[in-house]
């Protein structure tokens, strides 16, 4: 019989979620960014001093302020809902009927079943249905998404999510392809490997539009 800790690490190496959202608890945002930082960096004075770190050196003392505003300010900064970016759109008015891409989006995430670093590229598209938005605006969801302890299949489902609902149109893609540090580095250790998910809403469930898709990104239709 498999024990609580050991089914743990079960499902964080076969990358089960239980949903496509992040599960974060209502209360999350009752305490402020300054509040969880003085907290957190407690928490991480506490794992250097067990793992028997020097915290009067110089150069370690500083590291749980680091490490907690890097928590709260930056890596894990997009799952506070008053940091989503506005996704502005437009009238499609060049009257462009064929399919945008924005490949090749930089992505730096989390996973949130070792706290270690996902590194990639995300490659976005979609159809206009008579609204369209700003190319910046693409990358900024995607690092909006990325920004919060992460599964890479929900954070590929959430981006297509996001630009369905801010375009109106199902007609929204998504293919990710990133290492993760959990295996790269850790584990298995196997550096050579990566990952890659994909979501495909509307049009792109057509097997012409989803290979047009992937031609424009240079992938095969093999997952």
């Amino acid at each position: 019989m498999i024990q609580n800790n050991e089914l743990q690490d079960e499902i964080g190496e076969n990358h089960i979620a239980t949903s496509a959202q992040n599960p974060v608890r209502d209360d999350a945002f009752d305490v402020s960014d300054d509040d969880k930082i003085e907290l957190i960096k407690k928490d991480v004075e506490n794992i250097l001093r067990t793992l028997g770190m020097d915290l009067t050196d110089d150069s370690i003392k500083g590291t749980p302020n680091r490490v907690a505003k890097m928590f709260v300010k930056e890596i894990f900064g997009g799952l506070n809902p008053n940091k989503k970016p506005k996704a502005s759109t437009f009238d499609n008015n060049y009257k462009y009927g064929e399919m945008l891409v924005e490949k090749n989006i930089t992505l730096y995430s989390t996973c949130e079943h070792h706290l270690l670093p996902i590194i990639g590229r995300a490659h976005v598209a979609y159809i206009s249905k008579g609204s369209v938005i700003g190319l910046s605006k693409m990358n900024r969801i995607v690092e909006h998404y990325a920004k919060r302890p992460q599964v890479q299949e929900r954070l590929t489902m959430q981006i297509v999510q996001e630009l369905q609902i801010a375009l109106g149109t199902e007609d929204v893609a998504c293919v990710i392809d990133a290492k993760h540090l959990c295996v790269n580095s850790r584990g298995i250790q196997d550096i050579e490997s990566s990952t890659v998910t994909s979501e495909f809403g509307g049009k792109f469930k057509e097997e012409s539009t989803r290979r047009e898709f992937l031609d424009y990104i240079k992938m095969e239709t093999k997952f």
